[in-house]
């Protein structure tokens, strides 16, 4: 499966160079882990976040979003957003941000 480069290098310049996140290619797309968790990712042309348990809910209130069922079975805790909703630099980034600070809340892998 492909993956949207043009939307990776996107969250590429958000992250900087920040020596905390590496890149890995999963799920037929793209990872970006946060000290070895997944933060963000891009499958297709749609962004990955992993927004946290307890965040899920009000992460699938907001516009574009859908659970994460890459398996078959909705996985709490991760949401998908569409390229349409994330088409704004300033949506992208709450989104990399959310995802950031919940990789960062976690044990270092």
């Amino acid at each position: 499966m492909a993956f949207d480069e043009g939307l990776a290098e996107r969250i590429r310049a958000r992250l900087g160079a920040d020596p905390g996140f590496t890149e890995k290619r999963m799920f037929g797309g793209l990872a970006f882990l946060y000290e070895g968790n997944m933060a963000v990712g891009v499958i297709g042309d749609a962004l990955m976040v992993r927004v946290g348990p307890e965040a899920t809910e009000a992460a699938l209130e907001r516009p574009g979003t859908r659970p994460f069922d890459f398996t078959g079975r909705p996985m709490r805790g991760w949401v998908v957003v569409a390229s349409s909703a994330v088409s704004e630099d300033q949506a992208l980034v709450a989104w990399i941000d959310q995802g950031h600070d919940f990789a960062a809340s976690l044990p270092p892998k």
